[in-house]
């Protein structure tokens, strides 16, 4: 057991003759096993092609099939012409063959044992590792279902905890108010009934009076005796204070499901991969249909750079003037709205209250449309608002640059509020290029946060935490000519994200993770900039 691991598959050999001793000898012709007394045993026939040689230095000598024909000899050729079959020197000379082409079997069986080798070396170096790999990713895949899931679930009951706070805030502060209504309601009572209670008291006194004038004979008192009847048969009005009643709305639950979230449907993703030794990928596969142009609306801008999607009967744009602009999926004018200061916006969004939302930077404000007329919403002090996204719940997201123009950051506002800042990652380091340049925003499905940073020629993707999770800087097929130059960024309801590459007239599309799918290219697109997905996630540039 202790001996070296090729002395000891050679000494479990044992002599192919006597089948007791152990082997010393091979005869590399007949390709059998000997040990010392068999040898002379082996060759006593006296047949001239014997070879014997040491058992470790045996070779392979090739075993050619016997002739059918000739069972003396063997076939050392193939009869290219009858179907490639084993013939004899005997048989290339018969009238059956003649003037066929013959192949050496030896060249035959030195070209197939360079094909077994190649696929020895693709099976062994490439094939088994490559399904080895895909198991245990299958393997891994599995092993993190259950955690995959308890998290999701997590999500969800995190999600419901949070509408259950907002939703007990509104029922105590509907509660509050109640309480003030009460408060106002009683006061409103005791006060008429304080008036009432005085007039009652007057009542009691002059019936005194006229009772002790009664029981009087004296003249004096009976003849200054005037009358208060007149004043107080003007009786007070009936003071009637209703009580507030409370009107719930009707409970849709398919919006309240719209408002709360939704789950994206499973998604099996597979791969044709066809491997080899020189190439181990094939090239990336268009995943998405063959894009269709369903509508035009003509806005009158001559530069178009935003536009935003809320229903059919309400597609906000604007361009590089003073007004934004609201037409219906008809391509009809419903509305216009100048800012407030007669300068451009920086960008535009819609609350989910369907009202308008605009920034200017210079201005240092958000704007918030109220039955047409812009009032200030958010007013920032040394820090401009460049471009906004309204999240899934209700909050705003503003990317910003410092009036210095040297630092970037994304700003969280739950109403008015500052609610959180995304500047730095894990090390220090600025996540967005510090300047006052685009950086539209929006948000995924499942809450990352990502900004299209124009200047860097990146797509900078954080999760709701603020922690940097990928960054996107193009893909050879689509930036071979000129570098990625996005615009506007929006995702679809299967998160994948589109991102408007102005120079290179097309859509990127990405998955959730980064990685590139697909491009769109197609409908005419030139310098794209803005971009939004309606509910169909049919696509607005």
């Amino acid at each position: 057991n202790n001996m070296d691991p090729q002395n000891s598959v050679q000494d479990v050999h044992q002599c192919d003759l006597c089948e007791t001793a152990i082997v010393n000898s091979y005869c590399d012709f007949c390709h059998v096993n000997l040990c010392i007394a068999c040898i002379g045993k082996h060759i006593s026939d006296g047949y001239d092609k014997h070879k014997i040689f040491p058992f470790q230095e045996r070779r392979s000598t090739l075993i050619y099939p016997i002739c059918r024909t000739h069972s003396h000899k063997n076939c050392k050729f193939q009869c290219k012409d009858c179907d490639k079959i084993f013939i004899c020197s005997s048989c290339t000379a018969s009238a059956q063959h003649r003037g066929h082409t013959f192949l050496e079997v030896s060249e035959v069986y030195n070209t197939r044992k360079d094909i077994i080798g190649k696929d020895t070396e693709e099976l062994e170096n490439l094939i088994s590792p490559t399904y080895e790999e895909i198991a245990l990713d299958l393997e891994t895949q599995l092993a993190n279902l259950d955690g995959g899931y308890e998290k999701l679930t997590t999500t969800i009951s995190k999600q419901g905890e949070q509408w259950h706070r907002e939703i007990d805030i509104i029922i105590n502060k509907l509660k509050t108010e109640i309480s003030e209504i009460k408060v106002k309601h009683r006061a409103i009572l005791q006060k008429y009934l304080v008036d009432i209670k005085q007039t009652q008291s007057l009542i009691t006194k002059t019936l005194q009076a006229i009772r002790k004038i009664e029981q009087s004979t004296e003249i004096s008192p009976t003849n200054e005796y005037r009358s208060k009847l007149t004043e107080l048969r003007k009786l007070p009005p009936k003071v009637k204070v209703t009580l507030p009643t409370f009107i719930p709305k009707r409970i849709d639950g398919e919006t309240l499901c719209s408002l709360f979230g939704h789950i994206t449907p499973l998604s099996t993703a597979t791969e044709e991969n066809f491997l080899s030794l020189n190439q181990s990928k094939t090239s990336v596969k268009e995943l998405l249909d063959e894009p269709e142009l369903v509508a035009t609306i003509q806005t009158g801008y001559q530069n178009l750079r935003s536009v935003t999607y809320l229903n059919d009967d309400c597609v906000w744009t604007y361009g590089l003037t003073n007004d934004m602009k609201c037409f219906n999926i008809n391509g009809s004018l419903l509305q216009a709205v100048k800012t407030k200061s007669e300068e451009r916006p920086s960008d535009i969004a819609v609350d989910r209250d369907g009202n308008l939302l605009y920034s200017i930077r210079t201005a240092g404000t958000v704007f918030k449309v109220n039955n047409g007329q812009p009032k200030d919403f958010i007013r920032l002090h040394g820090w401009g608002p460049c471009n906004l996204c309204v999240t899934s719940t209700g909050d705003l997201l503003v990317t910003m640059c410092r009036d210095d123009k040297t630092q970037s950051k994304v700003v969280r506002f739950s109403k008015s509020t500052e609610k959180q800042t995304i500047q730095f990652d894990d090390k220090g380091i600025p996540l967005y290029s510090g300047n006052d340049k685009i950086k539209y925003i929006t948000e995924n499905g499942n809450h990352d946060i990502c900004v299209a940073d124009w200047y860097a020629h990146a797509i900078v993707v954080v999760n709701q935490d603020g922690k940097l999770r990928w960054r996107y800087t193009g893909h050879p097929s689509v930036t071979g000519k000129k570098p990625f130059d996005h615009c506007g960024i929006t995702t679809d309801s299967q998160n994948r994200i589109l991102t408007a590459d102005s120079d290179n007239h097309c859509i990127h599309i990405l998955d959730q993770n980064g990685q590139f799918l697909s491009y769109i290219d197609k409908c005419d697109l030139k310098d794209p900039w803005g971009v939004c997905v309606d509910n169909n996630d049919s696509l607005f540039v």
